[in-house]
């Protein structure tokens, strides 16, 4: 089949970049491996998923009637709803006849000739575009530990990414937790409640944040539609993507009860407001200092037992260096008497045994276990499609040390593909929709003045893309954010290279960054005329 473009992942970016294609006139498809829209929130359906953004924030904003015509429940909506978000967007714009469900794509390459992309799917059939549009999203590809008899385990096994639609009875059963990141720390409260017994094994203690939850009001929802566009504009204006009160000054311009008090004002409104109490929370080590300190103090509150205190409260990180959980009861938990928790640290996970766990010489017995240990970030979904760019170079051959891109959405060898939400960009480290928005139209624009110009290819020039990633690590290394093994660093992956990729300048600076190049005829870039048989390059503006 003869496309102008094939997207690949229903999440926020590639319903947003279908939508704006079929504005554009563009023949398309999106292929999706999940039965449904919603991306991440398709796959994880594990007990307590929330979003960490407020609903209110996590919206598109592109149009007002999709706005009014939504309403949110609660302040931090469950993924279930997010996910429903997103099919009624993909209702109201008449997005699923363009979709393929329940396809993955199983290779993509480049035809020089053609100036064409063949895309290969697993249904055996070969879709050919102009444009290939990657909006797989950095957390989609499962990290499954590589424990030791894994596989003999007799009872239940549960990856917090791969729940299914059918859920999990935990009455009355002993159940394992592997992992108290995000979404180890969302289910923990939810399971026990049902559970005979609930053993937590921790290797990295979270920072984690109180939710503050409240239902939203019609009046909350009136005044949110009132204000459409001021908030539309805060949200492009700022860092992340979202609208968060601005903190007062830095750290130590204040004195010891002022900060206490801000940092206790900031506790009360819940979520990430806490790491806007001061302007430099994540560039000086000892201001960060302070509030972690205050975080352990609050922990310390919270848990009744010192010593499960001690080890919920070891962090060796800063605080923020690992995007911050937040939570509904996380730490209460553990005041149970049928909960325990497992220092790994202490006692690393030896293997699975037939009936359990052994972890520091001593086995446990399980009827149930929860593997909540995350996913290959960032790059693992992008690497899955089996990308080879010009002269068959695979995509995973140039990444080998780590990817390089060129403002996160295109690379030197790999003509009119353009990636979403992938390395490289702020949209990890910030609102999702906000990031998908922005990045969307940015690549729009570009394929609507290729259609305009009688452009067939444009690339990624080596040295843009070798200054774009030197950016990209420079402005990480200004910041306390590289000094925590995060799966943003790939850490969580064996054998992966470890470097910072999320660009952590902000939304705002990205869009103003993007803005620009666009501004100077895509410098940076280079064009090739659409004639047949010229595959002359253009220099960047000339088209």
């Amino acid at each position: 089949m003869k496309l102008d473009a094939v997207v690949v992942g229903a999440g926020f970016a590639g319903i947003y970049m279908l939508h704006r294609l079929r504005e554009a006139g563009l023949s398309v498809r999106l292929i999706e491996a999940g039965a449904d829209v919603g991306g991440a929130w398709y796959w994880n359906r594990y007990p307590g998923l929330r979003c960490d953004v407020p609903s209110l924030d996590y919206q598109y904003r592109f149009s007002e009637e999709l706005h009014n015509g939504w309403r949110w429940p609660e302040r931090y909506s469950e993924g279930p709803v997010i996910q429903r978000y997103l099919s009624y967007v993909a209702d109201r714009l008449g997005l699923r006849e363009h979709i393929q469900f329940e396809t993955r794509v199983e290779a993509a390459a480049w035809d020089e000739a053609a100036h064409r992309w063949s895309v290969k799917t697993d249904r055996g059939e070969t879709l050919s575009a102009r444009y290939l549009l990657p909006a797989v999203g950095p957390l989609t590809v499962v990290n499954m530990p590589a424990i030791p008899g894994l596989e003999d385990f007799a009872g239940r096994i549960h990856h917090t990414a791969r729940w299914g639609d059918k859920g999990a009875d935990f009455t009355g059963r002993d159940v394992a937790v592997i992992g108290t990141g995000s979404s180890g720390v969302q289910c923990i409260p939810v399971i026990a409640k049902t559970a005979k017994c609930l053993t937590v094994y921790q290797r990295t203690p979270a920072y984690s944040l109180p939710v503050t939850n409240p239902a939203l009001s019609d009046a909350d929802i009136e005044a949110a539609r009132l204000r459409f566009a001021e908030d539309g504009q805060e949200r492009l204006a700022s860092w992340g993507g979202m609208t968060l009160p601005h903190p007062p000054g830095a750290t130590f311009d204040f004195s010891p009860e002022e900060r206490e008090a801000e940092f206790e004002r900031r506790w009360g409104m819940g979520g990430f407001a806490f790491l806007a109490s001061f302007t430099d929370l994540m560039v000086n080590p000892d201001a960060n200092a302070e509030a972690a300190n205050f975080v352990r103090r609050k922990i310390r509150e919270k848990v009744n037992d010192p010593a499960a205190a001690a080890i919920l409260t070891s962090q060796d990180f800063p605080l923020g260096a690992k995007r911050p959980c937040l939570d509904t009861g996380y730490y209460e938990t553990f005041n149970e008497p049928h909960v325990s928790l497992v220092d790994v640290r202490a006692n690393p996970i030896e293997r699975f045994t037939r009936e359990g766990i052994v972890a520091g010489g001593v086995e446990r017995r399980f009827d149930d276990v929860v593997l909540a240990t995350g996913f290959d970030a960032m790059t693992g979904a992008l690497l899955k499609l089996n990308v080879t760019g010009r002269n068959g170079v695979a995509l995973g051959d140039v990444w080998v040390d780590g990817p390089r891109t060129y403002l996160s959405a295109a690379v030197a060898g790999f003509p009119n593909m353009f990636i979403l939400a992938g390395p490289a960009s702020p949209s990890i480290m910030s609102n999702a929709p906000a990031a998908a928005e922005q990045q969307v139209d940015w690549v729009i624009n570009c394929i609507t003045h290729m259609e305009t110009n009688g452009v067939a290819a444009i690339e990624a020039e080596e040295a843009a893309q070798d200054e774009w990633t030197q950016h990209v690590e420079q402005v990480a290394q200004h910041t306390l954010y590289p000094r925590a093994n995060s799966w943003i660093m790939g850490a969580n992956i064996p054998g992966k290279p470890r470097l910072y990729m999320a660009y952590l300048g902000g939304l705002n600076a990205y869009r103003d960054r993007c803005t620009g190049v666009a501004a100077a005829g895509y410098k940076g870039f280079r064009f090739e005329q659409a004639a047949p048989g010229e595959g002359q390059s253009l220099e960047f503006g000339a088209a």
